[in-house]
């Protein structure tokens, strides 16, 4: 199934969490906290101004980027877990 976002939104995907810490002690999955680092996956095609012009987003498909820990929703697609969020959610593209 194919998801496009509507407008500002982007689909994210959340990178992997690291099993281990930098000391070495491996950290189960019930202590690990969620990332806060993705992949978009899509994007919409822009947010609509107050003048009707559509502006398009500074991000694109492919970029790495950091959010919020409370940010976006939550959903499955194919048994595949996604977050959908707006481009002002995103704190930032990691380069």
């Amino acid at each position: 199934m194919q998801v496009r976002p509507l407008h500002d939104r982007v689909l994210v995907k959340r990178l992997n969490e690291e099993e281990k810490s930098k000391g070495g002690i491996i950290i189960p999955d019930t202590a690990k906290e969620k990332p806060a680092q993705g992949e978009i996956i899509a994007v919409g095609s822009g947010r609509i101004g107050d003048d009707g012009k559509v502006r398009s987003l500074d991000v694109k498909k492919g970029d790495k980027v950091l959010f919020g820990k409370y940010a976006g929703t939550e959903i499955k697609i194919d048994g595949d877990e996604f977050l959908m969020m707006r481009e002002e959610d995103i704190l930032g593209v990691i380069n």
